[in-house]
């Protein structure tokens, strides 16, 4: 038997990695948009989802942050793409790869915090330091809401990777019980497989709320330093 977590790995052919061709293939999935301002229902719905989306992503944050709504959009866009595909058998989700969710999600958030300390030093530095800190904690919070503010990216790739790569075990494992027990106890083995449905419904569903939940957490980092 493999290992579990052979389905984690890279997929490559011939040597040559495929990771680029799982990134290019969910926007394939997508129609194009045209010059009319209606050319079918998908679009439409697409279209409709999307300016819904922005227009609550961006409703606390001020004009000056209001440049990062297609990188926002499309960050969600992508995430959900790759986490839906990556619950179809014989498929590699990428976003499994901390490695993966750490280049996404360092860049970004030092972008936040340069912005922040270009734009209005002061106030980001006053993050560091609550307002009414007596004299003696003053050193310790500083150290301690430093640490907090370099541990955001980790906890947002850590997050994830975690909630994704669980998921994805817990069904091949349901699945492989259900397989074991066809032969043996079927009526136990039809249970299994109805649960591994209702996990994969609920599977679908955390796909979509981590990405959504990746993407809020970094514009309130945007937030922040606006």
């Amino acid at each position: 038997m493999t290992s579990f977590f052979d389905q984690f790995m890279s997929p490559s052919l011939l040597g040559i990695p495929l990771m680029a061709l799982a990134f290019v293939i969910p926007s394939l999935f997508f129609p194009s948009p045209a010059t009319r301002w209606s050319t079918n229902r998908l679009l439409t719905l697409q279209s409709f989802f999307i300016v819904r989306f922005t227009s609550q992503l961006l409703l606390p944050i001020n004009k000056g942050g209001h440049k990062w709504a297609l990188i926002l959009t499309s960050l969600m866009i992508f995430l959900i793409s790759l986490n839906i595909l990556g619950l179809l058998p014989y498929t590699f989700t990428p976003t499994t790869q901390l490695s993966l969710n750490m280049g996404l999600a360092v860049p970004l958030w030092l972008a936040t915090v340069l912005m922040g300390l270009r734009n209005q030093p002061t106030a980001a530095l006053g993050h560091l330091l609550p307002e009414g800190t007596p004299g003696p904690l003053i050193p310790v919070l500083i150290i301690i809401e430093t640490i907090s503010l370099f541990i955001r990216p980790l906890a947002l790739g850590v997050r994830l990777t975690a909630n994704l790569t669980a998921g994805h075990l817990l069904m091949q494992l349901i699945a492989t019980a259900a397989f074991v027990l066809l032969s043996a106890m079927p009526t136990v083995a039809i249970l299994t497989t109805l649960v591994l449905f209702l996990l994969t419904i609920l599977e679908v569903a955390v796909a979509m709320i981590q990405a959504y939940v990746f993407v809020l957490l970094m514009s309130l980092y945007l937030q922040e330093n606006v």
